[in-house]
Formats: C-alpha cells, structure tokens, sequence
C-alpha cells in the first residue's frame, strides 16, 4: 500500500507520532525512509482537516533534533567500534567507503557538515554517531543539530504541506492539469535543492585528505 494511502486509515495522533518516531531512529543512525513519510504526511495535512501541519512540523522537528543528539551520545559513548559494527549490519549505507566519505566532510566543515547534511540522506543517518566519534564539541554539535532539524523538518513541512494546498486548488480549477504542474514545481525545487546538497559533499570528499584530528573543533 502506498504510504500516504496507509497514514490516511490511522488518526493524527499516531501520525504525528510516526512522523516523529521514524524521523528520530533515521536521526539516530538507523536507515529509514524518514523524508519519504515526513512529505507524504505534508501532503495528507494539505487534504485532510484533521492533521495540524504546524503539529506535524514541530513532531518532525523534535525527533530529528533528539535522535540526532541520542546518535551523538552513542557513537561519542561507541567509538570507532560502532562504525565496524554498524557496518557489518548495514554494508550499504555504513561502508567503508561511506564512513570515509563522511568523515572527510567533517574534517573539512566541521559543525557545518551537521547542519548541511541534514538535507542529504546519507549524511543524515551519519551526522549523529559520526559526531560522536569524532568527538565534536557538543555545543557546536547542538547548535548545528538544532538549526538544521528546524530548517529541514519545518520547511519541509511547510513547502510540501503549501504545494499541496496549492495543488487541490488547482486541481478544482484546470483538472488534473494543475495536479500536476503543482507537484511537478514542487519535486522540482527539492532535486534542486538536494543537487546543492549533494554537490556540496562531493566537493568535500573529493578535496585532499588531511590527518585525522583526535578531535573536531577543539
């Protein structure tokens, strides 16, 4: 079943709960599909009275924020151990070469790489534990994890939750023809932005290794 077809048979409580839940254990370093049930239960709150975006948007907002810092408790707590073991249980997203390319971008930006890899999705997964690790400052891990959580999981909210509105509006007036031209915009103005994003992390990892630091921003 499609997700947003499946989120509109439970009640908004428990919407805004797995919106926050399963932002959470992505934040924390577990691959899951966070984005992907953040947009559809954006898109739900544009159709359905019941669901308050702004609710939505601060669930969002505080498990990213909370699973970020639980990610950063455990790997400071792990070490580099975690990573080998995270490795062996998910070779795809916490390979060898990922934990390397993520690293880099640590070296390179230090708070920054919390803050902007919010809105990649494999540096998502990595902001937190990898933090840890690395052991980064705390309150330059916070302001970064907090700025960025509000950022991607409020904006989100509310751009996919206005395109949706945007769209139903549409929709009465020209059809499907504005359905469409109204998600298309808005898909459009993501890739974009996750392109930038993305971009940005290439540029990083291609850039001259330097010595590994015993710590980030002392």
């Amino acid at each position: 079943m499609h997700v947003q077809e499946w989120l509109e048979t439970v009640p908004a409580v428990a919407v805004y709960a797995l919106v926050g839940i399963v932002i959470g254990l992505e934040s924390l370093g577990i691959p899951l599909p966070g984005e992907i049930i953040l947009v559809s239960s954006a898109l739900l709150a544009s159709q359905h009275g019941d669901i308050d975006p702004v609710i939505l948007g601060a669930c969002a907002t505080a498990g990213a924020i909370i699973g970020d810092s639980i990610g950063y408790a455990i790997g400071r707590k792990g070490g580099r151990p975690l990573l080998a073991w995270l490795g062996g249980k998910f070779p795809r997203h916490f390979s060898e070469a990922h934990i390397a390319t993520a690293e880099r971008s640590f070296q390179k930006w230090g708070m920054w790489a919390v803050f902007f890899g919010r809105f990649v999705a494999l540096l998502r997964i990595f902001a937190g534990p990898l933090a840890g690790v690395l052991h980064m400052p705390y309150w330059k891990f916070l302001t970064a994890n907090v700025l960025g959580g509000i950022l991607w999981a409020g904006g989100t909210t509310a751009v996919i939750y206005y395109v949706g509105i945007v769209a139903e509006s549409w929709l009465k007036r020209f059809s499907w023809l504005g359905l469409v031209l109204a998600v298309l915009i808005g898909l459009t103005s993501m890739l974009v932005l996750k392109r930038k994003a993305k971009k940005t992390a290439a540029t990083a990892a291609t850039a001259e290794p330097t010595p590994a630091p015993a710590s980030v921003g002392d």
